[in-house]
């Protein structure tokens, strides 16, 4: 390379060479002395606050973690809490509907009862009309056509043998 060579050959070349490696010395030891320690120690302080939040949010994570598993176990507790409030609700509102069913059914017995003897009552006294009314057209249809008189207690008599027999 002709630079080159008009360098080496030129009268000031030791005295620029002097120059340069002054220069590239003064250089190294500006950069390397004075700004390399301040962007090492930049470095490792951005390495320092970023190994810091890693472990801060490790640290929220577990945290985390273990909330999700607190609620978790409240949540369960709390779902099982309610299912057995919800079956003891339904065990009670069946206890108390057979209570109630219990007193109606006894309460219907009880007028079932009353009911049937009125009824029979009703059915004797209606029998008795029936047999006294029977007795009555039987005596007056035997009179009427045979023109014989019955007794009224044979009448009673023929009408009950009749109905009950």
């Amino acid at each position: 390379m002709p630079q080159i060579s008009q360098f080496a050959e030129s009268w000031y070349a030791a005295s620029q060479i002097f120059w340069v490696l002054l220069t590239f010395g003064f250089v190294f030891l500006v950069i390397g002395r004075g700004m390399l320690p301040k962007i090492e120690a930049t470095v490792d302080a951005r390495d320092r606050k970023v190994a810091d939040d890693l472990a801060a949010a490790k640290a929220a994570h577990a945290s985390a973690d273990s909330l999700e598993e607190s609620y978790r176990q409240q949540s369960d507790a709390s779902r099982a809490a309610a299912q057995t409030a919800v079956q003891d609700a339904k065990n009670k509102a069946v206890r108390d509907a057979e209570k109630r069913l219990a007193k109606v059914d006894a309460e219907l017995a009880g007028k079932l009862a009353a009911a049937e003897t009125d009824i029979g009552a009703a059915r004797k006294s209606a029998m008795a009309e029936i047999e006294s009314v029977a007795a009555e057209a039987a005596s007056d249809l035997v009179a009427k056509l045979s023109g014989a008189k019955v007794a009224t207690a044979d009448a009673k008599a023929a009408v009950k043998a009749v109905l009950h027999g």
